[in-house]
C-alpha cells in the first residue's frame, strides 16, 4: 500500500478537488482537515472519498462523549475511513467515537496523541509532567483500549511505541523530505525515516502541495519510500 496521505490543507473546496484529481496516482489518501471542512461543510469529505482513495478526516474531535459519538456519526456518513480525536479525551470519549463512527459506516478512529506543533517545553509550559515520549505512549495505549484503530504521533516518538499494542496502526505528521522548510512543526522526519521508525502512514501537506508542481513533488516522494522505481 502506498503510505503518503496529502493534506489537502486549503481553504476552498475546488483547490482541494482539483489538488485531489491530480496527485490520486502518486498517493495513498488524502486528508481532509478542518480548514476545508469548515469552508466547504463535511460534504467535501464524500466529494473526495469518491475519487476512490481512503480519506483521513482529520476534525481531532474532543468533546462529551455523547456530542462525539453524534458527530463521529455524521463524519462516517460521508464516507470518511478515518476520523481522528484528541486521546486527552479520556477512554468514554474515545470509545463513544468508535461507536458513532462505525454507525455511520466508517473505518477506524485514530487518537491524537501529542501535536507535532508541540515540543517538551510546551508541554512543561501545559503543566504536563514526564518528557513527549513517555506521553505519547501512555496515550496510545489508552487509545487502544479504548478501541481506537491506530494513533498519529510525530515520528520521533515512533521508537517508543514499540511496546504498544500490536497491530495499532502509526500516522505520522511532521513529514519534511530533505530541504524542505519545517515550518509550524516542531518534531519532523524525513519520509524514509519515519518508515524506517515504524510509521504506517505518512502524512505530507505543504511538501507536495505548495510545490511548485505538486504531482513531480509527490511522485518523488513515492519514489523515496520505494512505490515507484
Amino acid at each position: 500500500m502506498n503510505p503518503i496521505l496529502v493534506a489537502l490543507d486549503v481553504s476552498d473546496g475546488e483547490t482541494g478537488r482539483n489538488l485531489a484529481g491530480s496527485l490520486r496516482a502518486y498517493v495513498g489518501g488524502f486528508k481532509v482537515g478542518l480548514e476545508l471542512i469548515m469552508a466547504e461543510g463535511p460534504s467535501i469529505i464524500s466529494e473526495i472519498a469518491e475519487l476512490g482513495l481512503p480519506v483521513f478526516a482529520d476534525a481531532k474531535l474532543h468533546d462529551i462523549p455523547n456530542t462525539v459519538s453524534a458527530a463521529a456519526r455524521q463524519i462516517g456518513l460521508r464516507g470518511a475511513r478515518w476520523l481522528t480525536v484528541h486521546s486527552t479525551g479520556g477512554k468514554e470519549m474515545i470509545e463513544a467515537a468508535v461507536e458513532g463512527f462505525t454507525a455511520g459506516g466508517g473505518g477506524g478512529v485514530l487518537a491524537v496523541t501529542v501535536l507535532t506543533s508541540i515540543d517538551q517545553s510546551d508541554l512543561t509550559e501545559a503543566g504536563f509532567g514526564g518528557d513527549v515520549a513517555e506521553r505519547v505512549l501512555t496515550l496510545a495505549q489508552l487509545a487502544a483500549a479504548s478501541g481506537a484503530e491506530g494513533v498519529v504521533c510525530s515520528p520521533l516518538e515512533l521508537n517508543a511505541l514499540v511496546d504498544s499494542p500490536p497491530g495499532l496502526l502509526k500516522v505520522t505528521p511532521g513529514i519534511r523530505p530533505p530541504g524542505t522548510p519545517a515550518g509550524d512543526q516542531k518534531r519532523t522526519a524525513t519520509p524514509e525515516e519515519a518508515l524506517a521508525m515504524g510509521a504506517d502512514l505518512l502524512v505530507v501537506g505543504r511538501a507536495i502541495t505548495s510545490a511548485r508542481d505538486p504531482r513531480a513533488a509527490a511522485a518523488e516522494i513515492a519514489r523515496s519510500v520505494g512505490i515507484f522505481s
